[in-house]
């Protein structure tokens, strides 16, 4: 598993010095790229936590799931809705199943 960057959702939180992502990322490991949008140093390195995909406001980031866990080809993105996170499967035939989990660092 890894973090995949979607570089057309992507804008870089062109509002901000430092993109989202690479702000709450534990292992320093998102940065904007010489494009201005979150590029990844080294996805061997990344821990899985899924912080940034959680912080992305466009939904750019995703998460690539192991077979056992999706199937082959789906991907996990999410979003945040007030106290929610509302978390997205997509499988490979592209059908969806959310699931909303409570954000206990919602203010």
């Amino acid at each position: 598993m890894t973090v995949r960057i979607d570089k057309d959702r992507c804008h870089g939180c062109g509002w901000t010095k430092e993109a989202l992502c690479e702000r709450i990322c534990p292992g320093n490991l998102l940065f904007k790229g010489e494009d201005g949008k979150a590029a990844l140093r080294d996805s061997r390195d990344c821990w899985d936590c899924a912080a940034c995909i959680k912080e992305c406001p466009r939904q750019a980031l995703k998460m690539s799931l192991p077979v056992q866990i999706g199937g082959r080809g789906s991907t996990l993105t999410a979003m945040k809705k007030g106290h929610k996170i509302v978390w997205i499967l997509t499988k490979a035939d592209g059908s969806k199943e959310l699931f909303e989990i409570k954000n206990e660092g919602a203010v």
